[in-house]
């Protein structure tokens, strides 16, 4: 990209979240330590877990002497200490909390090492070929634990796009949760370590990280105007530098983009089905339409043109493609949507063909 921000931070990327498409980088693709936007990933497998019913937000979690031997930052969890699932993403994305991270980890795997082999697992699935994970919550120095701000970026994406739930939570700027232990009960305020939450309008998460190795981090996300906005920023020299240039990189996104979404979309027909048990078949759109334009430039007025066959044969299987809405600005095609047929159609046996034979006689014949 030719443009140079001039940010001090030696590895940043900047994201359109919603299309997934990459506005600014530099040094993208070098390999450092991340400290605890590990923790992204760790939020990323909490979610699928809750996606899939096998985790409740109202579940306790048990905090174990591992957990709670964890340095660096805490929420200072007791061993035996519970807490729901809830309390636990709260103080892991808001307060950077490494006790909560590993007692979510053991929680959901058994053990923490169970836990980074499907982090791990994770990242291959998203593509992100130049990561690796040694722990759950980026506290260690390892050589062998690191990403890259375009790997950093993917697994954010996949995390706020599929939960954006989690946004409700890192855009928390300070609450108060209650330690309960065999001392009694004790107050403790999660503060928010993302300072842009109130240093930037529009921002709304989601984590940063800080260790000697890795310096200083932040995955940020602000919202304006229809455009979701993901800064990457990696081995700042101080806290300042990272939230100046996540900021830079915000402003320079907003300003030079804006985004067309079909939030009318037409209604969808009903295709005639031959030699089907249905004689119609249900249609959907697969997606949203989104096209974003970057450098300043403003979309023309958009046409949209369906195509769809007249008839289907059946079987027809729910989910397969049955054609595209086309979008076009100027002349220009900007890209399409699929439409998918909704449900099943099974193909008519003899006796369905026959009844049908029968029904259509005897109605032309009334």
């Amino acid at each position: 990209m030719t443009t140079d921000l001039g940010l001090a931070s030696p590895s940043v990327l900047l994201m359109e979240a919603q299309t997934g498409t990459v506005l600014y980088e530099k040094n993208a693709s070098e390999q450092r330590s991340p400290a605890s936007i590990t923790k992204i990933m760790t939020l990323l497998l909490i979610f699928e877990e809750l996606e899939k019913g096998t985790l409740q937000l109202t579940d306790e979690v048990t905090t174990s002497a591992h957990a709670r031997s964890m340095g660096g930052s805490q929420v200072f969890l007791e061993e035996g200490e519970k807490q729901t699932v809830e309390t636990m993403i709260k103080c892991i994305v808001v307060a950077s909390g490494n006790d909560a991270s590993v007692a979510m980890a053991e929680h959901i795997a058994g053990t923490e090492s169970e836990f980074v082999s499907r982090m791990n697992q994770k990242a291959k699935e998203l593509g992100m070929n130049d990561t690796k994970f040694e722990d759950c919550c980026g506290l260690t120095d390892s050589d062998g634990h690191y990403t890259t701000a375009a790997d950093v970026a993917k697994m954010s994406r996949e995390l706020i796009e599929r939960f954006p739930q989690i946004l409700n939570y890192s855009s928390i700027w300070m609450e108060e949760i209650t330690h309960v232990t065999q001392k009694g009960s004790k107050p403790f305020t999660l503060t928010n370590t993302n300072k842009l939450i109130r240093g930037y309008e529009g921002c709304v998460g989601l984590k940063t990280g800080s260790t000697s190795k890795a310096k200083y981090c932040v995955s940020a996300v602000a919202k304006k105007n229809d455009l979701t906005m993901l800064a990457v920023v990696m081995g700042a020299p101080d806290y300042k530098v990272r939230f100046a240039d996540a900021a830079s990189l915000f402003q320079y996104g907003f300003s030079s983009c804006s985004i067309y979404i079909d939030r009318e979309r037409d209604p969808l027909p009903e295709l005639s089905v031959v030699y089907g048990k249905q004689d119609t078949a249900e249609l959907e759109y697969a997606e949203e339409f989104r096209y974003l334009t970057t450098g300043g430039t403003v979309i023309g007025e958009v046409e949209k043109t369906m195509e769809l066959p007249e008839e289907v044969q059946a079987p027809i299987q729910k989910g397969e493609c049955a054609g595209r809405v086309v979008y076009k600005a100027d002349g220009e095609e900007l890209g399409s949507v699929a439409i998918l047929y909704g449900a099943d159609v099974a193909r008519a046996g003899m006796w369905d063909l026959f009844g049908c034979t029968m029904k259509q006689y005897f109605l032309g014949t009334a």
